[in-house]
């Protein structure tokens, strides 16, 4: 009789447990839906604190009924080592400067995208030129040794 006791405690302890872990799994696929609701999030683009480069921050935003949070801040760093002509949240490599157009004066490269930063728009090839520049031309004497 009392393994009968013991047999049925095991058997209503196990209902229980697996009657709560699926409470709980309910529990979270519930919160998942609700945050669904919120939509992504879009992000500007990254504004220097001092200057056009270095740290700075970046304001994102997202819509939805039941969303906490619809506005936040994030930090974020803008390379000074980028060309700022093409957005300084954009990465180029170019190809070497063609040769010297004549009629112009200006030589022209092509640069190809390598990397955007965070939800940057980039075009994938830009093209910069320059002036040509004069022929440097050496002196060439003769050497007097004393």
């Amino acid at each position: 009789m009392q393994q009968q006791w013991m047999c049925l405690a095991l058997l209503a302890l196990m209902i229980v447990t697996v009657t709560q872990a699926d409470g709980g799994k309910t529990e979270k696929q519930g919160k998942k839906e609700r945050k669904s609701d919120c939509g992504e999030w879009q992000w500007s683009v990254c504004v220097a604190n001092e200057g056009d480069c270095g740290l700075g921050t970046r304001e994102g935003t997202r819509t939805g009924t039941d969303c906490k949070q619809t506005i936040k801040t994030q930090r974020c760093k803008i390379p000074c080592n980028w060309k700022k002509q093409f957005g300084g949240e954009c990465k180029y490599d170019f190809e070497a400067w063609g040769e010297c157009d004549s009629i112009t004066g200006m030589k022209t490269r092509t640069g190809m995208l390598k990397r955007a930063l965070m939800d940057a728009s980039c075009l994938n090839t830009v093209n910069i030129t320059k002036p040509c520049s004069k022929p440097k031309t050496k002196i060439q004497g003769t050497r007097i040794h004393p």
